[in-house]
């Protein structure tokens, strides 16, 4: 029994000092002037916690910058059309973050006061907020212990605790959880949280992590029995399939073009698209370069086929069909790939 209790203690105390370690480190190299970080309010820290989802902050800083000073508060992004929210999320990419987004914040202000609640089980009951961004958020802007666990931090926890396993296993997430958990300290949780995805993101990447100047490499198990490169375990790759479509890029004589929202749910959901073209149709217009476009389950073949109005009857008269610029038209929530054909358009018209 005293040598468990020992094993115990220095177990304890090297889960504290792991905290201490990475603090440390991170107050001379870790990232302090994030947009979020300034003027930090439960909002905004929201706001960059869903865009971050499967993102990088690279590529997340100037969306956040757009969204909230068109949104500066909750209660314009719940009064906002959906157009205009899908608009600034487009080319983001998993827009179902954005109508999660906007349906959470007109919940706020129905059943929290205009406010984003502040207990991780009624953040966890709003759209789109899991366990571990609902932790996040209490963290980031109430500075209070909630342990979190991110894709940043699976990694960071796999390695240094040489868990194996695929991490969206449950049982490997109940461990990595457990681990998340023991690490987080009483306090400075803004702090911690920060430290710890900035130890992912910056030092333990995927590839090349430089394990030579990580604050925590010291006991790091996977670094000790040479599992870095291995650890976390990949999901086993399933081959995804291609698919096509044939998207109508139907011009009238002003030159304008021909949009459709699409349905509310399903790929692409609330956004404008092109319409699709029924393949046996597909040889009446003019073809325009090919799209590969990778979803996370399959790879889309998109077929753009320029098509004048007169040649196209019965497309335009759909209610949730509209006719505009070029121009206008990358002002609505597009598609990545939708948008990219339209700027490929001849903006003087097009006589049809």
């Amino acid at each position: 029994m005293p040598e468990l209790l020992s094993t115990l203690s220095c177990r304890l105390k090297a889960l504290t000092d792991f905290a201490e370690r990475l603090l440390a480190w991170w107050e001379d190299h870790g990232r302090h002037d994030l947009p979020w970080q300034i003027d930090r309010t439960p909002y905004r820290v929201w706001l960059s916690e869903i865009m971050l989802q499967q993102t990088q902050v690279s590529t997340v800083v100037p969306y956040f910058q757009r969204f909230v000073a068109r949104f500066p508060r909750l209660a314009d992004l719940a009064a906002a059309e959906r157009d205009e929210v899908m608009a600034l999320w487009s080319g983001l990419g998993y827009y179902a973050r954005a109508r999660n987004l906007h349906a959470a914040a007109q919940t706020c202000m129905e059943q929290h006061d205009a406010r984003l609640p502040d207990s991780s089980e009624a953040l966890k009951a709003l759209p789109g907020i899991g366990e571990s961004t609902a932790n996040a958020i209490i963290a980031q802007a109430h500075d209070r212990r909630a342990p979190i666990l991110d894709g940043n931090v699976k990694r960071v926890l796999s390695r240094h605790a040489a868990i194996s396993g695929w991490p969206g296993k449950t049982a490997v997430q109940s461990r990595l959880w457990q681990e998340s958990e023991r690490r987080t300290p009483p306090d400075r949780a803004c702090d911690y949280t920060q430290a710890i995805m900035d130890l992912g993101a910056t030092l333990c990447r995927r590839s090349k992590p430089d394990c030579a100047i990580c604050p925590v490499a010291g006991d790091c198990q996977a670094l000790a029995l040479n599992l870095v490169d291995q650890l976390p375990e990949s999901r086993k790759p399933r081959p995804r399939p291609r698919r096509s479509t044939c998207l109508a890029v139907i011009r009238d004589k002003q030159g304008r073009v021909l949009l459709e929202r699409r349905p509310p749910s399903g790929i692409w959901g609330g956004l404008w698209s092109l319409p699709e073209l029924a393949a046996e149709h597909s040889s009446q217009g003019q073809a325009m370069p090919s799209i590969e476009h990778h979803f996370t389950h399959f790879i889309l073949d998109i077929h753009p086929v320029l098509l004048a109005a007169a040649d196209s009857p019965g497309i335009a008269e759909s209610l949730d069909n509209e006719w505009l610029s070029p121009a206008d038209a990358l002002s609505r929530g597009l598609p990545r790939p939708v948008r990219q054909v339209i700027e490929s358009l001849d903006y003087r018209g097009q006589k049809a």
